[in-house]
């Protein structure tokens, strides 16, 4: 039960730090990055997971993808199955093209597994600070599994697809 708690306090204030950021204004709506990630075994202090990404904009057929390493420091028991992230991506302007998202993300997560499971991720970066990772993400995957704390996304272009 107090973990619980504690999962859900981290989610509100990850949601507070994604609303409150003065790095979200005047942002739009461009597209959507579609994650999906290696097995992970959390190590207590924090885990790593290779991923590779599609990003979909919104006003072309065109995807890009990406491949990235998503780091997490902060509590991290357990061990989940290969997963998903989704997430809404806002930028300052529509051009989209090769390469514009990447970079590396910082921000808060949460996530819990017990059989399938959900997460919550905030993560502002990019290219210079331009693209924020919609406030609330959505992970799905299967395991036993309890993180909480900060989360760096480092990603890198792999062409159209």
């Amino acid at each position: 039960m107090r973990s619980s708690r504690y999962l859900a306090a981290i989610s509100a204030a990850a949601v507070l730090f994604a609303v409150s950021s003065p790095a979200r204004a005047e942002r739009f709506r461009v597209g959507r990055l579609l994650c999906f990630l290696e097995p992970r075994v959390g190590l207590v202090l924090g885990s790593a997971q290779s991923l590779r990404c599609v990003f979909t904009p919104l006003r072309t057929a065109r995807q890009y993808v990406y491949e990235g390493r998503i780091r997490r420091v902060g509590l991290d028991l357990g061990v989940t199955s290969a997963g998903t992230l989704s997430w809404a991506v806002f930028a300052r302007n529509s051009r989209i093209g090769p390469g514009t998202l990447r970079g590396n993300y910082v921000g808060a997560s949460a996530n819990f597994a017990l059989g399938p499971g959900l997460g919550a991720n905030v993560l502002i970066g990019g290219s210079r600070r331009s693209i924020i990772l919609q406030p609330l993400s959505i992970e799905r995957s299967i395991g036993l599994n309890l993180a909480a704390g900060v989360t760096n996304l480092t990603l890198g272009p792999r062409g159209p697809r």
